[in-house]
């Protein structure tokens, strides 16, 4: 199975971390390049604020490379951040909830919505593209029923947390929701790589009817899947919450589409079965530098980043294609 690659090395090994060394190697020179381009850039902080400005979209992204392991897609995930922040922000400012009940209920609120399609799609045998576009128009309808428009969110909790520092060696620092997306990283490298259900994944990912035939639990994982999509796609908008303290039926339109991206570019195959989660981690921090490298130039619209992760994308898939049909 291609997750016994991990911890079994081989004279495959390298070719399989081929696209994270890739995906390493643009960052790298992307870096470079702006940093010889535009004072100020080259600094760790750089490299944070990238982290900071993208906490939430590493915790999305996490749970989406576990669908896209099964073979599987999330649409669904920008409308569930985008209603994680309305329930967060009408309980708190409107209700008067306290945080510590809002942010359990939002999470087993995404958790739900996720172990919802995960059953729809397996025992109705219904694609997850279907299933999860009409998840996403369900989000954001129950968003819209909330309310129309944006709510502030001025609890002490999520604005002392949305101005919390934790700083580091150098006089850098970093924000809470950070260390909060890298215990999200971990535990889902952990999962993926040293657990039952993680070897589950990378095999159903590799062929659906062969995991059947060796009598690996496929309904139970490709459920669990989208749970974890679902449950991280609520920790993001938590986390959106409080970098914007505000709930909006808008916010994080799109952010599906960045999280597919971010995993692709990462070298996560969309067929399932291929695929670390560093290298979706590396996905994130290269079209954040994207934004970055635009709003340093100053001159370029910010359209340009959707131009630059078009590209980057043509660029990856034309890769992963030539990578299987050299394999096969």
């Amino acid at each position: 199975m291609t997750s016994l690659g991990v911890l079994s090395p081989n004279r495959s090994t390298p070719r399989k971390y081929l696209p994270v060394l890739v995906t390493g190697g643009l960052f790298l020179a992307m870096f470079v390049v702006g940093g010889i381009r535009y004072e100020g850039f080259a600094s760790g902080q750089v490299v944070l604020n990238v982290f900071i400005d993208n906490a939430f979209l590493l915790v999305v992204a996490v749970g989406m490379t576990f669908v896209i392991l099964t073979g599987g897609i999330d649409l669904s995930v920008g409308a569930v951040v985008a209603l994680a922040t309305m329930i967060s922000a009408s309980l708190v400012t409107d209700g008067g909830w306290p945080p510590v009940l809002v942010i359990p209920l939002v999470l087993a609120v995404g958790a739900v919505l996720g172990l919802a399609m995960g059953c729809v799609i397996h025992y109705f045998d219904i694609q997850p593209f279907i299933v999860t576009l009409a998840g996403m128009f369900l989000a954001r309808g129950l968003c819209y029923t909330i309310g129309t428009d944006s709510i502030s969110i001025t609890d002490p909790t999520y604005t002392g947390l949305a101005q919390a520092r934790i700083d580091l060696p150098g006089g850098a620092f970093v924000s809470p929701s950070v260390l909060v997306a890298v215990v999200v990283i971990l535990a889902g490298a952990y999962v993926l790589h040293y657990t039952r259900l993680g070897r589950n994944v990378y095999a159903t990912g590799g062929g659906e009817q062969s995991a059947l035939l060796m009598g690996l639990p496929v309904a139970r994982t490709k459920i669990a899947v989208y749970t974890i999509s679902g449950f991280c796609s609520a920790l993001g908008g938590v986390l959106l919450s409080f970098y914007m303290l505000s709930g909006y039926g808008l916010h994080a339109v799109g952010m599906e589409l960045d999280a597919i991206a971010a995993v692709v570019i990462g070298g996560t195959l969309l067929t399932g079965g291929y695929g670390y989660l560093l290298g979706t981690v590396l996905g994130v921090l290269v079209l954040g530098l994207i934004q970055t490298i635009i709003s340093f130039e100053g001159t370029l619209s910010s359209w340009w980043t959707k131009i630059f992760i078009g590209l980057l994308l043509f660029a990856f898939i034309l890769l992963q294609r030539l990578g299987v049909a050299r394999r096969t």
